[in-house]
């Protein structure tokens, strides 16, 4: 037998180096290195924080990952993949090692970015204004016309101030000698500020003692200086209000709209919540028509006015173009500045700079060839194999491609489309991307990276975002970098040489005036219409479940029920979740074999009214409205998704592995959400409609359970059974045994469920709510004493359910319960009516003009 011995101190010590050594990180062989400089020594700042990740050790840093990615997770940060199978929305991914950049390099490129985005204004204010580029010969005319980010349209179009160019993204990467060369330039609508805003959010939170310890420069300063230039933008004066336009749920970067509206402050519109009217652009909001002055868009420029740019488009509003002529609104960025994306405009950029700026841009632009140059078409067609090849127009749809990775089929087709169409494309250097340290879970490996940073104008020149969104490659192989192709990102820490100030901004005296404005005022009729939809389909969600737990549990009893009995519940399942015909319709081999379509109510999502299609809806509500959801709301929403996705396998087994279980989770889940609603939620007008939704769908669902269980007179163990099956779905069996000890029977049940006060899920206490709510809606003010139209339909159904008795609502005639069927569905009848007066009173269902005729011009 051999005893074992305790390790000796030296093992110990070794298995420590071991440990720490698995987050070494060597110079990586043959691969441009950030992290050292040209002596093979670790630059300041990164040596700092590769020694902590070392001290931390993998199954730390691994933990502190699975933190980030629950932070991501509950904010809801996303970034939808396009033309992936399964659900569009995927998780945004963050490494967990920061990108480094010292003060010193910073400060370089913070000039240089300055500089660049100077000249890129003065270039779009001549581009619509006087043309001297053209005219001197800087720029061929060619370059500008035939390029479809040119916008005629907006020929003369300016910005109160000096600056035409309000936000300004810049892609860049490492070269060999250390400096930073340009690749591409955004000014459309610049995306990704939002998410380097989440990204420091996360990291201060997952590092907070490493991120205080390295003097990391702060960001929020910089959005400081957004919101008061969109505010100094507005030309009306005192109390501007400012909306960011998405194109909504369904885009790549949606997150990032609601994420950036909800800080800076602005309500998040669509193009179905503006109108143009009488010259000014106008948000449609419950208190009627509110004029908006300053609109930050993240749509591009074709689609933002359907009537004289893209006639097929749905993401913009139409007839914003001519009061943007008129200086009724400002748009930022201005209409038009997708001309500055021009691939061309790379190449003749050295002396545009001379040109407007005297001399030569600080930072290098990546070397570019136009095919509509003679000699750079020859060089390219010499030279395929060693350029990368783009289409000149962002918005063509074609992808770039490496010359050296095509076949020479594909690179003689490529170069025959060159040809065809030179004015179109462009070929630009292939730079080597620069390697920086990616933790892949187990040790950190080098990954290509490209940074992309923000300048906003300011009153006298551009605030450059000390950071930015850095994003790297999916392996140590790939130079691919694209957040399409699932690409992680890092939070930029750009490192203070010495404490920073505290900096204050007339942002502040912005906060003041915007907060005067209305909780009504600033939400848009379609963001509250998708509230009190998410509170419906909540509620239906769970009434459905509640309902086929008790199924499944009777049904698998111990307790026998009778035919009839099965019958009727079944039956109740389908109208309550309004799959008809469903076994309204069935026949008696179908009941006495119910699993199949009992499974399609809950999991067959292409099914309306089956509990996956409900809860989908509900999802969908959620995405519209998320600027308004509070981060634990996001947290249950995303719990609810993950239960949904698990449905199927919890229900692999079917009747026989007590499929109520499977339901367990999802109900739970609303009922967090119903909490959070009641109990974390304002009391605002959103609130309200959520919970007017919740009230009367609730009603609906109740109405359609008493009168699938109790309009049909049955023996007295069938009643039993029914009555149980109504009370335990509502919640209401506990209360019913309690009060039962002397009397119980059908009136007490009856009672307990349509008029009992106490009882939060009974007909009456739903009603009272909603007559509650509608005393504070806006415009609740009846003219001289008469009541509007949903208040008749709310009294109506209240004084008929209050004059109701019910040992006449339970007298049987033959083998039916008459008044029980007549009073439900007179009832139903009108709280239905009550919802479509609601829904035409304070939501907009209207669709916005569009052209006649086709656009005949292709994209490409």
């Amino acid at each position: 037998m051999i005893s074992k011995q305790p390790p000796s101190p030296q093992s110990g010590q070794s298995q420590v180096q071991t440990l720490h050594s698995a987050l070494d990180y060597p110079a990586p062989g043959g691969l441009l290195d950030e992290t050292r400089d040209a002596d093979g020594a670790l630059k300041p700042g990164w040596d700092y924080l590769l020694g902590a990740v070392r001290d931390l050790g993998p199954e730390v840093m691994r933990n502190r990952e699975e933190k980030a990615r629950r932070i991501l997770r509950d904010d809801g940060a996303t970034y939808n993949i396009y033309g992936k199978p399964g659900s569009a929305s995927g998780s945004w991914e963050l490494d967990p090692v920061p990108y480094i950049i010292s003060s010193d390099d910073w400060s370089q490129i913070e000039t240089g970015l300055q500089e660049r985005s100077e000249l890129f204004n003065l270039i779009l204010r001549d581009l619509y204004g006087p043309r001297t580029l053209i005219r001197h010969g800087a720029l061929p005319p060619e370059a500008l016309f035939n390029h479809g980010g040119f916008l005629r349209a907006c020929q003369g179009v300016q910005l109160p101030g000096d600056h035409e160019l309000i936000m300004h993204a810049v892609d860049m990467v490492r070269r060999p000698d250390g400096s930073m060369c340009i690749l591409s330039d955004r000014t459309q609508a610049p995306s990704g500020s939002g998410y380097v805003l989440e990204n420091r959010t996360v990291m201060s939170r997952v590092f907070p003692s490493l991120y205080r310890d390295s003097h990391v420069h702060r960001i929020a300063s910089f959005y400081q200086r957004l919101r008061h230039k969109l505010t100094s933008l507005s030309p009306s004066g005192d109390l501007p209000r400012v909306a960011l336009l998405t194109p909504g749920a369904q885009n790549e970067t949606y997150f990032e709209h609601a994420y950036l509206a909800n800080y800076l402050g602005f309500p998040l519109v669509q193009s179905g919540d503006l109108v143009v009217r009488n010259g000014f652009l106008w948000m449609k909001s419950l208190d009627g028509l509110k004029r908006v002055d300053v609109l930050l868009r993240r749509v591009d420029d074709v689609y933002c006015d359907p009537v004289e740019l893209r006639p097929d488009s749905q993401l913009g509003v139409p007839g914003l173009l001519e009061i943007v002529r008129s200086g009724r609104v400002v748009v930022c960025n201005p209409l038009g500045s997708g001309a500055l994306e021009n691939a061309i405009l790379l190449k003749y950029l050295p002396g545009i700079a001379t040109l407007l700026l005297g001399r030569d841009l600080r930072l290098d632009t990546v070397k570019t060839f136009w095919a509509g140059d003679e000699a750079d078409l020859a060089h390219i067609t010499r030279n395929i194999d060693k350029l990368i090849i783009k289409h000149a127009w962002r918005g063509s749809g074609e992808n770039s491609a490496f010359g050296g990775d095509l076949n020479e089929e594909q690179r003689t087709a490529l170069l025959a489309r060159i040809h065809h169409s030179p004015f179109d494309y462009v070929a630009q250097e292939k730079l080597d991307k620069s390697y920086t340290p990616a933790f892949n879970g187990y040790n950190l490996e080098p990954r290509p990276t490209l940074l992309r940073t923000f300048a906003v104008a300011t009153d006298s020149s551009y605030t450059v975002l000390p950071g930015g969104l850095t994003r790297i490659g999916t392996s140590t192989n790939g130079q691919l970098i694209s957040m399409q192709e699932g690409s992680p990102s890092k939070d930029t820490w750009v490192i203070a040489s010495e404490p920073e100030r505290e900096v204050t901004t007339e942002a502040s005296i912005d906060s003041l005036r915007l907060a005067q404005e209305s909780p009504v005022d600033s939400l848009p009729s379609r963001v509250v219409e998708n509230l009190y939809w998410m509170g419906r389909y909540a509620e239906r969600a769970e009434a459905s479940m509640r309902l086929l737990r008790t199924v499944f549990v009777m049904l698998n009893g111990e307790d026998r029920i009778t035919p009839d009995a099965t019958r009727i519940l079944l039956e109740t399942v389908s109208q309550i979740t309004y799959t008809l015909p469903g076994f309204t319709a069935a026949t008696p081999e179908q009941l006495a074999n119910p699993e199949e379509e009992l499974l399609e109510i809950i999991s067959d999502g292409n099914r309306v009214g089956s509990v996956r299609s409900t809860i989908n809806s509900l999802l969908l509500a959620a995405d519209e409205s998320k600027e308004l959801l509070s981060t634990d709301t996001i947290r249950v929403i995303n719990d609810l998704q993950d239960a949904l996705d698990n449905l199927d396998a919890d229900l692999s087994g079917g009747l026989a592995s007590a499929p109520e279980e499977a339901l367990d989770p999802l109900v739970t889940s609303l009922a967090g959400l119903a909490g959070l609603t009641q109990e974390s939620m304002i009391r605002g007008v959103g609130w309200r409609f959520m919970d007017m939704g919740k009230r009367i769908e609730r009603s609906l669902q109740t109405i359609a359970t008493v009168r699938g269980l109790l309009s049909e007179a049955c023996g007295e163990t069938e009643q039993a059974t029914l009555l149980t099956a109504m009370l335990t779905s509502m919640e209401a069996l506990i209360t019913y045994r309690r009060r039962g000890r002397q009397h119980r029977g059908l009136e007490l049940g009856a009672d307990l469920v349509l008029l009992d006060r106490t009882n939060p899920r009974s007909l009456l206490f739903q009603m009272e709510r909603l007559q509650e709510h509608l005393a504070e809606l806006p415009n609740a003010e009846p003219l001289a004493g008469e009541l509007d139209e949903e208040n008749r339909c709310l009294l109506e159904a209240m004084t008929t359910l209050q004059l109701t008795r019910v040992p006449h609502l339970l007298q049987v005639a033959g083998k039916r319960r008459p008044e029980v069927e007549t009073l439900m569905t007179q009832l139903a009848g009108l709280l239905r009516e009550f919802s479509r007066f609601i829904s035409d009173k304070h939501f907009d269902h209207r669709s916005g003009p569009q052209q006649l005729f086709t656009n005949t011009r292709s994209d490409s």
